[in-house]
C-alpha cells in the first residue's frame, strides 16, 4: 500500500469466494467491514511501515507494507513482477506502479477477456483470471485512469484432481493425481490438508511436489487415513515470479 492513498482489500473463504460482511482489524487500530462484493475500499495509514491485518475471531494475520509516496511515485504505469505461470482457477499478484487503489477502476484483460481485480493499491493488484480463459499463453493488458502498462504474456494452466473421493479408512494409503494442462514444463504444486484430523498428507502440510513435465504433465500426492471419514485437500500452483515477458507482435 501507499501512505495516504486508497486501497482495496478482499476477503476470500476457503473455496476462494469473495465474502461479504467480514470484520477486519489492522495492527494500527483501524477497523473495516467488507461490503456486498466481499471487498472494502479504504485509505492506507499515513505512517509508513509494516501493517498487520486479521479477521476478527480468526487465527492468523496478513502482512502488508505501507510505502511512502516517494517510494511509489510513478509518472505512468509499469509492471515490475508477475508469476511465470498462473492457474486459471486461482488469483495471481501483479506488482508495479501507477495502478488505481479502487479495484474496479483497474481494467485487466487476459486474452481479450476481462479479468476480475479482487484487491488493489497503487503498487499491486490481485487478479482472478476470467472464467472463459483457456490454458496456454495469453496476452495481459492493464489500464487505469488513462494510464496503460506495456502488454505482457503469461502462461495459464488448468489443474484437475483425480482421486477416489470415498471416505478413507484408518491406515489406508490413497494417491491423488494432479493433471496439468497448458504447459509441458515441470511446475511446483502445493497441497494443503484441510482435514488433518481425518488424514495425513505425505510430505507435510503443506506438501510441495514438482510435476513430471511433458505432454502427460502431472504430480502425485498421497494421503494416509487416520480415522474413517472424508478428507479435503486443496491444490495450488506455487510459481516463481519475475519481470514480465513482453508480448510479441
Amino acid at each position: 500500500m501507499v501512505s495516504g492513498e486508497r486501497a482495496t482489500l478482499a476477503v476470500l473463504d476457503v473455496n476462494g469466494r469473495l465474502t461479504p460482511g467480514v470484520n477486519v482489524t489492522f495492527s494500527n487500530g483501524d477497523h473495516l467491514k467488507t461490503d456486498a462484493t466481499g471487498r472494502a475500499l479504504f485509505v492506507a495509514p499515513l505512517t509508513p511501515g509494516v501493517l498487520f491485518g486479521a479477521i476478527e475471531g480468526r487465527a492468523g494475520r496478513v502482512t502488508s507494507v505501507v510505502l511512502t509516496l516517494t517510494e511509489a511515485d510513478a509518472a505512468g504505469m509499469e509492471v515490475s513482477s508477475v508469476p511465470r505461470v498462473v492457474s486459471l482457477a486461482d488469483r495471481f499478484d501483479v506488482f508495479g506502479r501507477g495502478f488505481c487503489g479502487d479495484a474496479d477502476a483497474n481494467h485487466v484483460m487476459v486474452g481479450g477477456r476481462a479479468a476480475l481485480v479482487l484487491a488493489s493499491s497503487p503498487v499491486s493488484l490481485v487478479v482472478l483470471p476470467p472464467p472463459e480463459a483457456l490454458p496456454g499463453i495469453a496476452e495481459v493488458a492493464i489500464s487505469c485512469a488513462k494510464r496503460e502498462a506495456a502488454p505482457f504474456q503469461l502462461t495459464f494452466v488448468e489443474l484437475s484432481l483425480e482421486a477416489d473421493s470415498s471416505p478413507l479408512a484408518h491406515g489406508e494409503h490413497r494417491v491423488l493425481t494432479v493433471k496439468v494442462r497448458g504447459s509441458t514444463a515441470k511446475l511446483m504444486l502445493e497441497a494443503r490438508n484441510l482435514a488433518p484430523e481425518v488424514a495425513d498428507l505425505t510430505g507435510g502440510n503443506p506438501a510441495k511436489l514438482a510435476s513430471n513435465g511433458g505432454v502427460e504433465n502431472n504430480a502425485k500426492f498421497e494421503v494416509i487415513g487416520k480415522k474413517k471419514g472424508s478428507f479435503l485437500i486443496s491444490i495450488r500452483l506455487a510459481s516463481a515470479s519475475g519481470k514480465p515477458l513482453t508480448a510479441g507482435p
